[in-house]
């Protein structure tokens, strides 16, 4: 397994799809899966359109109208950031095929921040040949 450190905004997404790419290519595997999670409460990961930089803006409006400010009971106020992470999830699983992640032509992989600025990790898990 390998882990990948990195800065956050205070919220936003983050594409980190070249650096499960080139783990996926250091690992060698021609045939597998591959796993990304986020060991964070308040962050998640999600695949999505990586070719309009308005998609991550509209999701993350969209989101913050899902989750809206209310009188929540959590005492560390970040509560609106645990349901966001919740909603889109802890981790993605991705076929690899032929040595390469088979993500669609507009996909990429993102970090979701939702209560930074944090240093933040993720983990990658290769199996396969």
């Amino acid at each position: 397994m390998r882990e990948i450190k990195l800065s956050t905004p205070r919220e936003g997404f983050i594409d980190i799809t070249k650096q499960v790419e080139k783990a996926v290519l250091e690992a060698g595997t021609r045939k597998g899966l591959c796993q990304v999670f986020v060991p964070h409460t308040t962050a998640a990961v999600t695949i999505n359109e990586n070719a309009d930089p308005d998609v991550v803006t509209d999701m993350l409006t969209a989101l913050n109208a899902m989750v809206p400010k209310l009188a929540y009971r959590h005492r560390e106020g970040n509560s609106r950031a645990h349901l966001k992470s919740s909603l889109l999830g802890a981790s993605v699983s991705l076929p690899i095929l032929e040595g390469r992640l088979a993500l669609g032509t507009w996909q990429g992989i993102y970090f979701c921040e939702f209560d930074g600025p944090r240093d933040r990790k993720f983990c990658i898990q290769i199996v396969g040949d």
